[in-house]
């Protein structure tokens, strides 16, 4: 079978949709995933502000225990606090952590296994016979159910020829944070007998690239490769019980977004509450790509901008067309030839 361009413009992207080979009985049939539900431990970094905080609140109402991670020791606390009422103090650990240091992410590990489980790895031959009596019947039914692996800091805009000392700060925190939760949690949560399941929070700008933020960019473009990668490597090892998924926020509206001016929430962005809501239905169909629209951007939006991106590769065009001279008002009547499609 042959296959052609939708035109013969090298301009143009070579393809006009996305190549749809999604096996439809890949989802979970319930109202929540079954790994969130009460009793469950649920681990969240970043989780003083924005979405982490929206996050925890929620896996409060669903009556999970809670461990909540930040550098912001007092909005922590707050949190903590709030939390405490919602669920009791016996189901919330406040643990201030700063992700780019493995020690203090190796402590906040151990805290929550020290409250609430064991650590399969130092488990030994005869508390495994005897665990599922002390346990309730199932080992592991108190370990790690939920890693959030949220953390994540913006920056001021930049070039990708200057400040390698914000470059470092950037990347510690975005990517080497996720690499030492991801790395200290998930080769215990490996061995538990029960489900368990790892979100580490994206970004479209990790996918779409836009100018102006190149640190930012690379590192969440980095936590995107990290994130398919351990995907695969749990589906190999867990064979599906423990899972990993990549949490796309779209715009939303936190501390890291708005600006000093800004105190009300924008018309076209998402409240953390309405975006975390969105993400949990999208882990409980078993999504590993969660892509979050907003009020501004629809979900054919976002695809329709990632397709033509994919396609500068495919079709060696200028890095970054989407804003090339040459390519703008191309690419400007392709996102209005795919929106027409879709009426």
């Amino acid at each position: 079978m042959a296959y052609r361009s939708r035109n013969s413009s090298p301009m143009r992207p070579g393809f006009g949709g996305t190549a749809s080979f999604k096996v439809d009985t890949l989802s979970i049939d319930d109202d929540m995933h079954p790994v969130i539900h009460a009793g469950r431990v649920a681990v969240v970094t970043g989780a003083a502000s924005g979405i982490g905080r929206a996050a925890a609140r929620e896996f409060a109402k669903l009556e999970l225990k809670i461990a909540i991670a930040d550098t912001n020791e007092a909005e922590l606390e707050k949190l903590g606090k709030e939390l405490i009422s919602v669920v009791g103090e016996a189901n919330v650990l406040v643990i201030p952590t700063d992700v780019a240091d493995l020690k203090q992410v190796e402590a906040l590990k151990e805290k929550v296994y020290d409250a609430w489980g064991e650590c399969p790895a130092r488990l030994s031959a005869r508390y495994l016979a005897i665990a599922p009596i002390r346990m309730g019947g199932r080992v592991g039914s108190r370990y790690v159910a939920v890693l959030m692996n949220n953390a994540g800091i913006g920056a001021d805009q930049g070039k990708s020829w200057e400040g390698l000392d914000n470059w470092h700060k950037i990347f510690n925190v975005n990517l080497f944070g996720v690499l030492n939760v991801q790395q200290t949690f998930v080769r215990s949560m490996v061995h538990q007998e029960n489900q368990a399941l790892v979100i580490n929070t994206g970004s479209k700008q990790g996918i779409t690239n836009p100018p102006g933020n190149p640190a930012y960019n690379a590192s969440k473009a980095a936590v995107k490769s990290l994130t398919e990668s351990l995907a695969h490597e749990l589906r190999e090892q867990t064979h599906g019980n423990v899972t990993a998924h990549l949490f796309i926020p779209g715009w939303t509206f936190t501390g890291m977004t708005k600006s000093a001016t800004t105190t009300e929430k924008p018309r076209g962005a998402w409240t953390p509450e309405d975006t975390v809501l969105y993400m949990l239905d999208k882990v409980r169909e078993g999504d590993f790509y969660i892509l979050v629209p907003d009020n501004e951007t629809k979900k054919e939006v976002d695809q329709l901008r990632i397709m033509w991106g994919a396609a500068d590769i495919a079709e060696n065009r200028p890095a970054l067309s989407r804003w090339h001279p040459s390519y703008k008002p191309l690419f400007e009547e392709y996102m209005r030839e795919g929106m027409a499609q879709l009426e």
